[in-house]
């Protein structure tokens, strides 16, 4: 069985902390403050978090988003879960990404998360 990369996350990484979850930053960043909301319960997808995991992320993200508007004052955010390989997900512990979006980051940045399947991305 392989190692999880976000069971035994070291204290020094660990952004806000929470009993349910914690943050850190993201080690292959999109952009400029991308963060990770990962429960300590090691669980693959995130429609197998509890009432409780949910409430405490969504917790855990407004605090991130305060660091974030402070350190880096973005124009804007994406959240998002990849869930299974055709999804996208590689690293089978749940985590969110919280992604500041600047101005001009991309051409066009209609459709947001939409771009995942890119010729879908404009409506």
């Amino acid at each position: 069985m392989m190692s999880c990369l976000f069971c035994e996350v070291p204290e020094s990484e660990i952004i806000i902390d929470h009993d349910l979850c914690f943050a850190r930053w993201d080690k292959f960043p999109v952009s400029p403050g991308h963060l990770l909301v990962i429960p300590r319960r090691h669980y693959a997808s995130v429609f197998d978090a509890t009432d409780e995991e949910f409430a405490a992320m969504w917790e855990v993200i407004g605090q991130v988003k305060q660091l974030i508007d402070k350190e880096y004052k973005p124009d804007g955010y994406n959240i998002g879960v990849n869930v299974g390989q055709a999804g996208g997900q590689s690293v089978f512990h749940m985590h969110m990404h919280i992604i500041p979006r600047y101005k001009g980051d991309v051409e066009n940045p209609k459709g947001g998360v939409r771009g995942v399947i890119p010729f879908k991305q404009k409506y």
